[in-house]
């Protein structure tokens, strides 16, 4: 039993002409995060989402390992990791393996100047202080104390707090974020015994979609260096999905 959603503007079939009220075309992406056998989403925009204007630098942010090969106990005292206006900037891998990274993070502003895409790995930040609204292209979340936000690979995003005082925990793993298989039935559908159900999971519900073009900073993620990418339209381009 998938979980299926949508937001906004779709047609009634996938693959076919999707018009405005002024008789212009919408484009249709597929967009998903393992090629065409993983989960996926149709997305129909205003614009190219391909439109690429200026390729700036590029700058690596891999963890340096300190510790390798270690047996001994640790203590981490996360919460006096030092805060940051940015909230690139305010990441810090404090643990790493191969599968994922361990970060913690004290953004003190939101993110307006630039938009932020990790193609490495899928996405989970957990809220331990503060609150906002998560954006992207797929629809608005807004978050409290306490929220798990997953934000899957390959989707541009901003955050936005609502205070300068903010704490959070974020893991970014390389394997697609899914439920356990022993929370799941055949069909898909969450057990009595999982720790959540369905209607603790909350859809993006506010779709933003802006019909500009101009210079758009993306600051794009992958094997652990960003490069800076200024897109031709506004990458919040989408009608619906």
């Amino acid at each position: 039993m998938p979980r299926y959603h949508k937001l906004g503007n779709i047609p009634p079939k996938r693959h076919t002409i999707h018009k405005s009220n002024d008789d212009k075309f919408y484009y249709e992406e597929l967009f998903g995060t393992i090629g065409f056998e993983g989960m996926s989403s149709l997305i129909y925009h205003t614009h190219r989402p391909t439109q690429v204007k200026k390729i700036l630098k590029s700058y690596n942010v891999g963890p340096k390992i300190a510790v390798e090969n270690n047996m001994k106990s640790l203590m981490l005292n996360g919460f006096n990791i030092k805060p940051f206006d940015d909230f690139l900037d305010s990441r810090k891998c404090i643990l790493m393996n191969n599968d994922c990274q361990i970060i913690l993070a004290a953004p003190k502003q939101s993110l307006t100047t630039y938009y932020y895409k990790n193609t490495d790995s899928d996405e989970v930040i957990f809220v331990h202080k503060g609150s906002g609204k998560l954006r992207t292209f797929l629809g608005n979340i807004d978050f409290e104390y306490g929220d798990y936000l997953v934000i899957p690979r390959g989707v541009i995003y901003q955050i936005n707090f609502n205070s300068t005082d903010n704490r959070l925990f974020i893991v970014e793993s390389k394997n697609p974020v899914y439920s356990p298989k022993r929370y799941r039935n055949w069909f898909g559908q969450l057990l009595e015994h999982s720790p959540y159900c369905e209607r603790d999971i909350h859809p993006p519900n506010e779709l933003e979609t802006y019909d500009d073009k101009g210079e758009y900073m993306i600051k794009v993620k992958k094997q652990d260096t960003i490069h800076e990418y200024v897109y031709a339209a506004h990458p919040f381009s989408a009608v619906g999905w």
